[in-house]
């Protein structure tokens, strides 16, 4: 195995640089080439999951698009970290009111989440495009069309993306792993894959973790670097809840949060993981998932997450008991 190469980050290094390089969403690629044949475009909206490839999306149309004014005509900006009406006011307007330069037909500014900006940054946002899209085209991402405001949905063209196929995904580490000269079983890459639930972003760190330790991409070692060696805990305890033991389930969390230091949320999506793959018969598994639902929306909302964990095995506890009564 050759020394991994640390210039880039590997999502980075191997980000793809044009259209024709996206993988998983050819029905997408094609009505953005079709922009870049035209020479024009509306303003977009791209939603779906993490790590499906919005905003290398919006890149590679851009680049596309620009030519060689890329740099001079693409801005790009993390709405998360600025999401207030004041930068929409000055440095979204700022830029969106400037006149483009060298040929170029129209600037494109991407706003990274923007399903994370509040209403009322929003609202000037859809002022700002209604004013100024002589000189400048908005690409809006996110995650959740809904968290936009209907005024800016209806001025965007929109593209919805999905997961990436898991054949696509593990092709793509495959490659990776051939170009860095990582040792690598396929049942390793699809592990990465299982485990990062279709996150391509996720699945490449993953693989780049990995082979900075030396690492063979094996069942054995993928499940060591994404610290799923508490999978098995977890799945012991939600056995003991459901089987009316609460205080050995509870002893079994403690031993999970301080002994083996795992978060309070990735125990919460193991519990997920683990219930939806178990033999349970629906009835079950549907009322524990609405549990854990609500222990989740607890701890989001501020509530102490070790209380809300102890909860959840309680209510899985009383829930097996209910049901062996029914019985």
């Amino acid at each position: 195995m050759k020394p991994v190469s640390e210039e880039l980050v590997w999502t980075e290094k191997y980000r793809p640089k044009k259209l024709d390089d996206i993988v998983g969403h050819d029905a997408i690629v094609l009505r953005l080439k079709q922009f870049v044949r035209t020479k024009n475009m509306p303003h977009c909206l791209f939603v779906g999951p993490p790590g499906v490839g919005k905003t290398t999306a919006a890149m590679c149309l851009a680049r596309e698009m620009l030519g060689e004014h890329f740099a001079e005509g693409y801005l790009e900006l993390n709405a998360s970290d600025e999401r207030g009406i004041d930068v929409v006011r000055e440095q979204v307007k700022e830029y969106a009111r400037s006149i483009g330069f060298g040929g170029i037909p129209f600037k494109i500014l991407v706003l990274d989440e923007a399903d994370s900006m509040t209403p009322e940054a929003q609202h000037a946002l859809r002022r700002t495009m209604e004013l100024f899209s002589d000189r400048c085209r908005f690409i809006l991402i996110g995650n959740y069309s809904s968290r936009i405001i209907e005024p800016i949905q209806s001025r965007c063209a929109l593209f919805r993306f999905s997961r990436i196929s898991k054949e696509d995904v593990v092709k793509r580490l495959e490659y990776i792993a051939k170009q860095e000269g990582v040792e690598y079983e396929r049942e390793g890459l699809e592990m990465i894959y299982e485990e990062s639930e279709g996150d391509l972003r996720m699945c490449i760190n993953a693989l780049q973790s990995l082979a900075s330790l030396g690492k063979r991409v094996d069942k054995k070692n993928v499940s060591q670097v994404l610290g799923l060696a508490y999978a098995g805990d977890v799945s012991a305890m939600i056995n003991m809840a459901l089987s009316g033991k609460f205080e050995e389930a509870r002893k079994s969390l403690q031993d999970i949060l301080y002994t083996k230091a795992v978060a309070p949320e990735d125990i919460l999506r193991q519990i997920y993981r683990e219930v939806t793959r178990s033999g349970l018969p629906d009835h079950i598994k549907a009322s524990v998932l609405e549990v854990l639902g609500d222990s989740e929306f607890r701890i989001t909302e501020g509530a102490d997450p070790e209380i809300q964990l102890n909860a959840f095995l309680a209510k899985a506890a009383l829930l097996s008991k209910a049901s062996g009564n029914e019985q």
